[in-house]
């Protein structure tokens, strides 16, 4: 049985990992401060990142999954703070690509700010900089948009919300800008191939093929409670993000490399229903934003 250390482990992507890898026979280990409930099955490791001194010295873990690591810094403490370890697995971020460059964007793309994203993309490649020094052959992974039961960000669920409501949903433009997803559980998949096969690449664009119109997406998220979406398009000039859970950005990443290892995605609209099902009994986990109020004050006619 491996032993895995997974960087937080109580929101969202780690907290799935954690459930994954400890359903899948790994020995889970959690590193968090024990401020949120914990995944049953892992064994926790209390403390703040930048601050473990000895805690994690005696341990050899055969793989370091770090879901949390956004910044050198977080990089750095956690790296001289652990013990010994086989393999180092980083959660990355297709924001490292800055937005005016050549799509789709490969691995090698030039990685530089993007005014989307700002400080988090920037920090994401300090990150991977920091820790390419450190572990040279450490995994690094790029996804774009994840999704999929225990999302706790306010975007499925905003759509399932419309739905649920028989609200009509205010859609920017003519809803043809498409986004690129990734299931969590896809990425769990593909964590562990790397893992079990060790493969001769070490960063991978991360994500499903076919990129989809939010037309498109938000349609099968009404899908999930069985109705069909009353668009009502929105072509005033007004910020996308103030009723619309994504930026009027559209990118697209190479996932050319991800399939010569792991090539079969989960269907987006299996997905989607799937993280409506979770939606339903879990709503209060999720940090919802005032779309709805926005579009009743200055859109809804």
């Amino acid at each position: 049985m491996k032993k895995i250390l997974i960087t937080g482990g109580t929101t969202f992507v780690s907290k799935y990992a954690a459930h994954y890898f400890s359903e899948h026979e790994y020995e889970v280990y959690v590193l968090n401060r024990n401020t949120k409930p914990q995944i049953q099955g892992v064994t926790l490791i209390e403390g703040d990142r930048h601050k473990l001194g000895d805690k994690l010295k005696d341990f050899h873990f055969d793989v370091v999954a770090d879901i949390t690591a956004y910044t050198g810094d977080d990089i750095i403490d956690l790296y001289e703070a652990l013990g010994s370890f086989d393999q180092y697995i980083m959660i990355s971020s297709s924001a490292v690509y800055p937005e005016d460059g050549a799509q789709p964007f490969k691995e090698d793309s030039t990685r530089a700010v993007n005014k989307f994203w700002g400080t988090y993309g920037t920090n994401k490649i300090n990150a991977e900089n920091c820790l390419l020094k450190r572990v040279p052959d450490a995994y690094i992974l790029r996804p774009p948009y994840l999704y999929g039961p225990m999302d706790n960000v306010y975007r499925e669920a905003f759509v399932f919300d419309c739905a649920k409501a028989g609200r009509k949903f205010y859609l920017p433009k003519d809803g043809g800008m498409k986004l690129q997803f990734f299931h969590v559980e896809d990425l769990c998949r593909l964590m562990e191939v790397i893992i079990k096969t060790k493969p001769e690449d070490h960063i991978f664009n991360v994500g499903n093929v076919t990129a989809v119109s939010i037309k498109d997406w938000v349609t099968m998220c009404y899908a999930c409670f069985d109705k069909i979406p009353d668009f009502v398009n929105v072509y005033e000039d007004t910020e996308q993000r103030n009723y619309f859970s994504f930026y009027n950005y559209e990118y697209y990443l190479d996932v050319k490399k991800q399939q010569e290892i792991y090539p079969d995605t989960i269907p987006l609209a299996q997905g989607l229903k799937e993280s409506a099902n979770w939606y339903v009994s879990n709503e209060a986990e999720v940090n919802k934003k005032p779309y709805l109020k926005y579009i009743d004050e200055n859109l809804r006619k």
